[in-house]
């Protein structure tokens, strides 16, 4: 059979690098193309990326670029609907929300190319976020839905769909399952990479030290005065109370935004402090050595968080919801926002709790392996 794999991100591509990895091990009946939008411009995706992380490189590029949402995905669309034409796929793979994603969704459908929707079933329940948008227009025009999570999984059930497999799905009666998270997969593989070939605790002198972990980068956060403003104060604030450092690589935008909004008394401060410690945006591999050595992880992001999950760290998750409950409710995270007064809780409750309890909530490791499984099944 032959599957095409749409990413629009380096995240995306990290993800897909699971599927992509027992394909080339396990499945060789099928025939993997990988195309990536270009809906996000990185820099850091080089050969070295792509090297680094034994992972393949897309074959076919879009080039889409940034651009409003309606007109990125409508270019998207365009472009998608002509590389699917001409290859004629058995079925196309996405992952998560983005609008890379949504457009491929959208132009799969309409010409009656089975979706298969990794990531299925996550909600924040949230339709402000643009990715929750993404996320369930995606879902209801899938064929296959694999949620990571059981939460997922009854969001689905929730949603109308029914947990009745079929041996021939179809876009009117799709396949939901729980299978547990791709991303767990490659925490284990590429756990062992950064082991190897992460320099970035001696580059940063952190080989004995405690630390925290923390990263800045949705809009909500960035845009606001009043949150951005909060949210440094307290970093300074807790490195005073607990003497400990923390190491934030900073997302451009989060750079380009503190110089814009934060007072400049508050911006000298960080800048001349010793132990709230800013570094340049991190590899993976490097961002997997920092979240394994951390105490604790303080973010934004869905991806960290649970990354922190997976290397059995408490985080809190500075964001009003999560599509990740699991983690909240095995009380290995806490949702703060914003909030000083919360996020200075839950700092000294978890550095003093060192008896957290993180349950396998996220599968065993070999979800990449049942989905390339039940693809092979339903559509060769």
């Amino acid at each position: 059979m032959k599957i095409i794999t749409i990413v629009g991100a380096r995240p995306q591509i990290i993800k897909a690098a699971a599927l992509s990895r027992v394909i080339t091990n396990q499945f060789h009946d099928i025939e993997e193309i990988i195309v990536h939008t270009g809906q996000h411009y990185d820099q850091n995706m080089s050969d070295v990326f792509f090297s680094e992380l034994a992972i393949p490189k897309p074959q076919i590029n879009l080039k889409v670029g940034s651009s409003s949402h309606g007109a990125q995905t409508a270019l998207m669309i365009e472009k998608i609907e002509k590389v699917l034409e001409s290859n004629s796929p058995d079925a196309v793979v996405v992952y998560g929300d983005t609008n890379s994603t949504l457009a491929t969704a959208i132009a799969a459908s309409k010409l009656h190319i089975p979706i298969v929707h990794i990531e299925a079933g996550l909600r924040s329940f949230n339709k402000k976020m643009p990715e929750e948008v993404n996320r369930i227009l995606c879902d209801h025009v899938s064929t296959l839905l694999f949620s990571p999570t059981k939460s997922g999984f009854n969001n689905l059930l929730s949603e109308g769909f029914l947990n009745n497999y079929s041996n021939n799905a179809s876009l009117d009666q799709p396949n939901i399952y729980h299978c547990g998270d791709v991303m767990y997969d490659n925490s284990l593989y590429f756990s062992k990479l950064s082991n190897q070939r992460s320099n970035i605790l001696e580059k940063l002198k952190l080989n004995e030290e405690k630390f925290i972990l923390a990263t800045v980068h949705r809009n909500d956060n960035t845009d606001s005065v009043i949150k951005l403003t909060d949210l440094f104060s307290t970093f300074l604030e807790i490195t005073q109370i607990h003497q400990l450092k923390i190491i934030l690589p900073l997302h451009p935008r989060t750079s380009k935004m503190m110089e814009q909004l934060l007072d400049p008394k508050l911006l000298k401060n960080i800048q001349e402090s010793n132990m709230l410690i800013i570094v340049e945006p991190t590899g993976f591999l490097d961002m997997i050595a920092l979240e394994k050595n951390a105490e604790l992880i303080i973010t934004d992001s869905g991806g960290v968080q649970k990354e922190a999950y997976f290397f059995k760290k408490p985080c809190i998750i500075l964001r009003p919801q999560t599509e990740w409950v699991e983690i909240v409710e095995t009380k290995s995270a806490v949702i703060s926002d914003t909030n000083s007064k919360t996020i200075l809780e839950a700092t000294e409750t978890f550095l003093s709790n060192t008896e957290l309890n993180f349950p396998p909530v996220f599968g065993n490791g070999d979800a990449a392996s049942f989905i390339a499984k039940e693809m092979l099944n339903q559509f060769s």
